[in-house]
């Protein structure tokens, strides 16, 4: 089929309303447009047909047996559109609101404060998967994601959330802040931030006797670290809860130029449970 085999969605639209109503003017109202563009709209699906639709009778219009037939198609195609699109509504309503964030983004900051938008909004259902990839959101069928880096990624719309400075990190009394290179404590390293690891050794922060741990994950580092094995260095924004309870102590803080977490999702119009969770994230800081 080819759409320029038919008329315009529009007139089609006025002609089924004024078809239904038995008037222009209460098709006007309907549609929301004036009297005088549902009878051109009308005029173009007859000009496009040849062939009369609507006769005028008293103060309204009653279909020919042509618009009749036309009517009785439009109102079934219609009503499955609507259907259709209430079906679709229905079960994006339905389904949990899905989330993909960095894996050390969900261990550390987002698990811990998630009850808190449950508590707020228990109607909003949750699927959260842990990725460090930058995957195709909508391909992948995710509503939104937090990612990290410097918030440069086309086509997708990114909104700063936290800052990316990173704090060196041990038990308490296991490591003078002023001593870390001279302390002989074990480096704890998660191997998908060697960024963090050059700014260790730039810095002079890993001394001659000082081992190095390279683990998987930041999660296995600081379980590690939280024991008194060591000291790591993590983004801050992780770290904040245990250093507010004090399971750990920062020692020494650093902050690379343009990098942080960023929420993100495709351009166009939100959901509203996607704002409302993009605005829970911004307030949750």
């Amino acid at each position: 089929m080819s759409w320029r085999d038919v008329p315009s969605l529009a007139a089609l639209r006025a002609f089924d309303a004024a078809a239904r109503a038995g008037s222009f003017s209460q098709a006007a109202r309907e549609l929301n447009v004036t009297h005088a563009a549902i009878a051109q709209h009308v005029r173009a699906v007859e000009a496009d047909l040849g062939m009369s639709l609507l006769v005028r009778q008293g103060r309204g219009v009653v279909l020919t047996e042509n618009g009749a037939r036309l009517a009785d198609s439009l109102a079934d195609g219609f009503g499955q559109i609507i259907a259709g699109v209430k079906a679709v509504r229905a079960d994006v309503g339905s389904r949990p609101l899905s989330i993909t964030a960095t894996h050390n983004f969900a261990e550390s900051w987002l698990m811990p404060r998630i009850g808190k938008f449950w508590a707020k909004h228990p109607e909003i259902a949750l699927s959260i998967v842990p990725s460090n990839k930058l995957i195709d959101l909508r391909k992948d069928g995710y509503d939104v994601g937090i990612r990290y880096g410097d918030g440069n990624w086309p086509g997708l719309e990114t909104t700063h959330l936290l800052a990316a400075d990173y704090t060196v990190v041990a038990a308490p009394g296991v490591v003078d802040a002023d001593k870390i290179a001279q302390s002989g404590a074990t480096w704890f390293f998660e191997d998908t931030h060697q960024e963090s690891q050059r700014w260790v050794r730039a810095a002079g922060l890993i001394g001659p006797t000082q081992k190095t741990v390279t683990v998987s994950t930041l999660g296995m580092a600081l379980s590690a670290v939280r024991a008194g094995s060591g000291l790591t260095i993590a983004a801050s924004a992780l770290l904040s809860d245990d250093i507010r309870d004090g399971r750990l102590v920062a020692l020494s803080q650093t902050r690379p130029a343009g990098l942080g977490y960023y929420i993100i999702h495709p351009p166009g119009v939100l959901p509203d449970r996607v704002k409302i969770f993009k605005k829970w994230l911004l307030a949750a800081l």
